[in-house]
């Protein structure tokens, strides 16, 4: 791994992100690259002439007087981001990263994350943004579109980051945890933690097939692996498993290609990540 991008908001979750990029950085030894959108939705507010209802000259002068207000709402916005961003910075170099930049754009996140990340080896972003609704453990638009469309892997961190001792592998034979097992196997992110796979569902599923496999194959990457297969419905059984191994970080396929294969892995996909209280890596 030689590059991270990472995505703050200032956000409560926002000092989290960072402390996950930086156990990633400094194991890996990478770079991180921090961005920080302004959001057009947000940032700048449309101005609707009103100028005929008011009045030809009291008109244009409100609306004059409102365009200084939004460039004054904008030009603070962009301060607050660099503020935001510097401190990010300062964050991550105080936690041993050396190589940090930062990069503040206006427009979308998930359009600046799929042009950066080509880039990347990892993305790294919070569960909930800093409009998120906490009541409802809403996600937000951004963060499932960042998930089913990155090329990479993403990160998204937890409220709080805690050291990353136990990893649990939610194992269903696809091509994504193929994926995850060789990323586990061949990159010094996680050497040396302990490895528990889990099957979720029928023991004679098909999806089980290669479970051993992928077990033996971490054992001989020197990790301390071990696999087991537990019937009921995904989102619960994995979920009790993060708990009752103590996991620190969940890894996990995200959603499929097809529809049927969406409709299976993808609302699952979605529900742990709200469920689980651990950070999670999916890979695509």
């Amino acid at each position: 791994m030689k590059k991270i991008l990472t995505c703050t908001d200032g956000s409560v979750y926002s000092n989290s992100v960072l402390d996950h990029t930086a156990w990633a950085a400094v194991r890996c030894g990478a770079s991180v690259r921090v961005l920080h959108m302004l959001d057009p939705h947000r940032e700048r507010a449309e101005l609707v002439d009103i100028s005929g209802a008011m009045g030809m000259d009291t008109g244009a002068a409100f609306m004059a007087e409102l365009a200084e207000l939004e460039e004054k709402k904008n030009r603070l916005a962009r301060e607050c981001g660099k503020a935001l961003l510097g401190n990010a910075a300062q964050r991550l170099q105080d936690a041993g990263v050396e190589n940090v930049t930062t990069v503040q754009e206006h427009g979308e996140l998930v359009e600046s994350v799929t042009a950066m990340e080509r880039e990347a080896d990892l993305v790294v972003i919070g569960k909930r943004g800093e409009s998120a609704d906490f009541a409802k453990l809403h996600l937000g638009s951004n963060l499932e579109r960042v998930i089913r469309g990155s090329i990479r892997p993403v990160l998204v961190a937890s409220r709080e980051f805690h050291p990353i001792e136990t990893v649990l592998i939610a194992f269903d034979g696809g091509e994504s945890v193929e994926k995850a097992i060789r990323f586990i196997s061949e990159s010094p992110l996680l050497k040396g933690v302990a490895c528990r796979l889990i099957h979720a569902g029928q023991k004679n599923s098909h999806s089980a097939d290669g479970l051993e496999e992928a077990t033996a194959r971490l054992i001989a990457a020197g990790f301390d692996a071990l696999s087991e297969r537990v019937s009921g419905h995904p989102e619960e059984v994995i979920t009790e498993a993060a708990s009752r191994h103590r996991a620190n970080l969940l890894i996990m396929g995200a959603y499929g290609h097809s529809r049927l294969r969406h409709l299976i892995i993808g609302s699952t996909t979605a529900a742990l990540v709200r469920a689980c209280k651990t950070p999670i890596l999916i890979f695509r």
